[in-house]
């Protein structure tokens, strides 16, 4: 299709990790809406229905085909482990074909029994849940981009985006772990650029703020004056304005463009880092 039709990338295929609902869902229908064939990756066939966005992967993986008329196609596996990665490349490409474009949006700061690690400071917070949130954050990160970099260094073409967060840029107290875990991400991002410069291969990372997805709104007390969405940049960002920066790095404009973290907070840290 051509690309004054706004599918500029007709013809690629997408692996969306975490794809299953919030910001993940969101960047594989921006993804399918430009034309590419998606493949919807989640830890948990029933994870889409956790906080009342979607029923099952299976099920969302279908809509997201549907609706924009591409090939999609369900993928899980649990991301820090080796041999699962392998099977979810496998399946997405068994499926689909090679792949063009990785967004790892998994992740997360969650303990190992799941919720938020209690306690969660530098200090307190259990050993269990240290390894759980660097694991599903830095290693899942690391071992996901390098079975996919593989295949995309062959073909000598490729876009990564993975997720840090603005937690990464500044000491804090609460959720520390987790802000050392995409402060990591953050690192390993241009570390793996530079080493697929050669290959033509841009590798960028995203750094959202508060982003209003199903399970930020319910987890916590918001306030309502940052549920508004113009007349001010201190709010809370919808979905779509993270989705469209994963548009820019993935897509004809970022080409020239990698080793990049990019924070979309609405300018809340205005400091370089």
């Amino acid at each position: 299709m051509a690309a004054h039709d706004g599918k500029v990338l007709a013809g690629q295929v997408a692996l969306v990790t975490g794809a299953g609902r919030g910001l993940g869902r969101a960047f594989a229908e921006k993804l399918a809406a430009l034309g590419a064939d998606v493949a919807i990756h989640g830890m948990r066939e029933n994870g889409p229905a956790e906080y009342g966005e979607g029923t099952t992967l299976t099920a969302v993986a279908a809509e997201i085909g549907q609706q924009f008329s591409v090939r999609s196609q369900r993928v899980l596996g649990d991301l820090t482990k080796g041999e699962d990665i392998a099977r979810v490349i496998a399946e997405t490409e068994a499926a689909l074909g090679p792949i063009d474009i990785l967004v790892h949006n998994a992740g997360g700061d969650i303990a190992a029994a799941g919720g938020k690690p209690d306690p969660n400071d530098s200090v307190h917070i259990k050993e269990a849940d240290v390894r759980a949130v660097l694991e599903r954050n830095l290693l899942s990160t690391i071992l996901i981009c390098q079975a996919a970099a593989k295949g995309m260094m062959e073909r000598r073409r490729g876009r990564i985006v993975t997720l840090g967060s603005v937690a990464a840029f500044k000491g804090r107290t609460n959720g520390s772990i987790y802000a050392v875990s995409k402060a990591g991400v953050t690192h390993y991002t241009r570390c793996l650029a530079d080493q697929l410069r050669p290959y033509d291969i841009a590798v960028n990372c995203i750094a959202p703020g508060d982003t209003r997805t199903g399970r930020f709104l319910g987890t916590r007390e918001v306030d309502p004056d940052r549920m508004v969405e113009t007349g001010t940049l201190d709010r809370i960002a919808t979905v779509d304005e993270v989705a469209r920066v994963v548009e820019f790095f993935v897509g004809p404009m970022g080409a020239f463009v990698s080793g990049q973290v990019l924070r979309i907070d609405g300018g809340g840290q205005c400091w370089p880092g």
